[in-house]
C-alpha cells in the first residue's frame, strides 16, 4: 500500500496533470479521475515514466454516483486517501440573458455540486491531517457577463470551499481553494506547472481557506 495517496478529480492535461507530477515527485501515489478513459491511461503512462505510482479511475462529473463510485474504488485500491483535489470545471461562453437554465444547472453540477459529492464520498476515508483542495478562478470573484455560467460556478465552488473549511478545520482536515487570477496558459506565469507548485505549498502550509495566485 502507498504511504501517501492523492485523488485528483478532473484530471486533464493542464493543472490536473501538472499537480499529479508535482505531488507524485513528492512521494504521493496518484489516483486520476476523469471521464476520458483513453486520456487517463495516457496520463498514467506519463506519470509512470517519471516513476510515479498512478492509477486511472473513470467517472463523469455530471454524475454524483459516478464520482462517488470512483473515489470509493480508489480507496479500495490504495487503502487510504490523504489529499482530494477537485479540478473539474466547465467553460461555457455567453451572457446570462441568453443562458439556458438547463445548461446553467448542468454546468453548476460540474463546477460545484460535483465537488460537494466528491468531498462527501472522500470524507469517511479522510483522517486528521488530510487535505481537500479545490481549483478556483478569478471569475468566481470578478464575474464577467460573457462568461456568466463559469462565473456562477466558480463563485459557488469558492463559497463551498470556505464553508467546508469552517466545518472541517476542527477535525484536523484542511480545505483550501486556490483562486487563479488569470487565464491558465503554458509557458507563462499562469502555467499549470507554476499553479501546481502553489497547490503543493497550500497542502504543506494548510493555512487559510482561500489562496490567490496573482500576476507577478
Amino acid at each position: 500500500m502507498a504511504e501517501k495517496v492523492m485523488v485528483i478529480v478532473g484530471a486533464g492535461p493542464g493543472i490536473g496533470l501538472s499537480t499529479a507530477k508535482k505531488f507524485g515527485k513528492e512521494g504521493y501515489a496518484i489516483a486520476l479521475v476523469a471521464r476520458n478513459e483513453d486520456k487517463l491511461l495516457e496520463y498514467v503512462d506519463e506519470l509512470e515514466e517519471l516513476d510515479i505510482e498512478a492509477e486511472a479511475f473513470h467517472a463523469n462529473a455530471h454524475s454524483n454516483e459516478s464520482l462517488k463510485t470512483a473515489i470509493h474504488y480508489a480507496k479500495e485500491v490504495y487503502g487510504r486517501i490523504d489529499i482530494l483535489m477537485y479540478n473539474a470545471y466547465t467553460f461555457r461562453q455567453g451572457p446570462p440573458s441568453e443562458l439556458d437554465p438547463n445548461d446553467l444547472a448542468a454546468d453548476l453540477q460540474v463546477d460545484a455540486v460535483g465537488a460537494l459529492a466528491s468531498v462527501q464520498a472522500a470524507l469517511p476515508h479522510l483522517e486528521e491531517g488530510s487535505t481537500i483542495l479545490l481549483t478556483g478562478g478569478v471569475l468566481g470573484v470578478k464575474p464577467m457577463k460573457n462568461f456568466a455560467s463559469v462565473s456562477v460556478g466558480k463563485a459557488a465552488m469558492r463559497i463551498l470551499a470556505m464553508t467546508l473549511h469552517q466545518e472541517l478545520k476542527s477535525k484536523g482536515i484542511y480545505v483550501g481553494t486556490l483562486t487563479i487570477n488569470g487565464f491558465v496558459k503554458k509557458d507563462t506565469h499562469f502555467s499549470p506547472d507554476n499553479i501546481a507548485e502553489r497547490m503543493y505549498e497550500m497542502a504543506q502550509k494548510r493555512d487559510g481557506a482561500e489562496w490567490n495566485f496573482d500576476r507577478e
